[in-house]
C-alpha cells in the first residue's frame, strides 16, 4: 500500500513541476506559483488518502487552494497530515535560476509541528552531524565539530545561507572561521536536502528562514537520516499571537528533528529547475524528463518505500 501511495505522491509533485516549468524564466512569479498550486491540487483528487493540509500555501482567507486546513485526497484512504510547497522558489523559477522544486510530505496525524507563516532559526546537515551540531553553539564551533565528524578541515566546508541583511553577522563569522559560503536567494528546503548528499558540495545550512519550509525540510531529513534543530523567530507581535493560538508559547525552545517531524513520514520532491539535489524539468518536442526522489521513514531508520502501512 505504501509503495502505491509513494508513487502517487511522486505524480503530485511531478504535475506541479511540469505546470510551473512551462513558465520558467518568464519573469512572472505569481503565474508560476499559481500553475503549480492548481496542478498539485488537481492531482490530489486521485490520491487515496483522507488528508488535511497542515503546512500549505497560506491561510484559507488568503489562498483558494492548498490552504492550511483544506481536505485533500479521495477521503477513502488513511487519515494523514500533509505538508507541501507546490513551488519552492517561485522567484527562482521566474528568473530561470537554480534549485526550484515541488515538494510534499505526509505523515500520521499530529506528527508534524504545526506552525504559522513566520520565521525559524535553523541548522541542518547530513548524517555526520547527528549529535554533533547544536543550535545553541556559535557557528564557528559547529563548523569545527562538523569538520571533525566528517574528517575534513573547516576550510573544506561549504555553508548555505539565505542572502539577507539579517545574516550579515553570521556570514562574517562563518568566513572568519575559514569556511566557504554559498549564498542562496531562496529555496532553503532544497539547500537542507543538499547537505545529505556529498556530491552537492553543501555541508550545512544555517540561518533564519520560513518556519513552514523548516518543517518540510525536517520531514525529508528524517527520511534520509540527516540532522536539524530549529527555534521559532516571529517577526512581530501578530506572528507571536499566531504561534500562541497553536499552543506554541515558549519562543526560546529548541526543537529537535523528531519534534519537527516524527513517526512514519513519506515524502516526494521533483526538481523544476536544475539544482544541487535534483535535476530540473527538461522539455523536448514530445516529452519532458524529471528527476525525483521518494523516501519513507519509520522513526530514525531510512528505507525505500517499505515502512509499515499507515493506519
Amino acid at each position: 500500500m505504501e509503495r502505491n501511495l509513494a508513487m502517487e505522491l511522486v505524480r503530485v509533485t511531478e504535475a506541479a513541476a511540469l505546470a510551473s516549468a512551462r513558465l520558467m524564466g518568464r519573469g512572472d512569479e505569481m503565474a508560476a506559483d499559481i500553475a503549480a498550486i492548481e496542478a498539485m491540487r488537481k492531482a490530489f483528487d486521485a490520491i487515496a488518502i483522507d488528508g488535511t493540509v497542515v503546512i500549505g500555501e497560506g491561510a484559507e482567507d488568503a489562498m483558494p487552494k492548498l490552504y492550511v486546513g483544506e481536505k485533500v485526497g479521495t477521503r477513502q484512504g488513511p487519515a494523514t497530515d500533509v505538508a507541501l510547497d507546490a513551488l519552492e522558489g517561485a522567484a527562482i523559477c521566474a528568473a530561470g535560476g537554480y534549485n526550484a522544486l515541488s515538494v510534499i510530505a505526509i505523515a500520521e496525524h499530529g506528527t508534524f509541528l504545526r506552525v504559522p507563516d513566520t520565521y525559524m532559526d535553523k541548522i541542518a546537515c547530513g548524517p555526520e552531524g547527528r549529535g554533533t551540531v547544536d543550535l545553541d553553539r556559535r557557528p564557528r564551533d559547529n563548523l569545527r565539530t562538523l569538520a571533525d565528524a566528517k574528517g575534513v578541515y573547516v576550510e573544506d566546508l561549504t555553508v548555505a545561507i539565505l542572502d539577507r541583511p539579517r545574516h550579515n553577522a553570521l556570514i562574517e563569522e562563518v568566513r572568519g572561521a575559514g569556511a566557504r559560503i554559498k549564498l542562496i536567494t531562496s529555496g532553503d528546503v532544497s539547500a537542507a536536502l543538499a547537505t545529505t548528499r556529498p556530491d552537492t558540495g553543501i555541508d550545512i545550512l544555517m540561518g533564519v528562514g520560513g518556519a513552514p519550509q523548516g518543517v518540510l525540510a525536517a520531514a525529508f531529513l528524517l527520511c534520509v537520516g540527516g540532522e536539524m534543530q530549529a527555534r521559532l523567530k516571529p517577526r512581530n507581535e501578530h506572528e507571536a499571537g499566531e504561534l500562541r493560538k497553536l499552543g506554541l508559547f515558549d519562543l526560546q525552545r529548541k526543537y529537535r528533528l523528531e519534534e519537527l517531524a516524527s513517526g512514519s513520514v513519506m515524502g516526494a520532491a521533483t526538481g523544476i529547475t536544475p539544482g544541487d539535489y535534483l535535476a530540473g524539468v527538461r522539455s523536448k518536442r514530445w516529452w519532458a524528463s524529471m528527476k525525483r526522489t521518494v523516501r519513507v521513514a519509520e522513526r530514525m531508520t531510512t528505507e525505500l518505500v517499505t515502512a509499515p502501512p499507515f493506519t
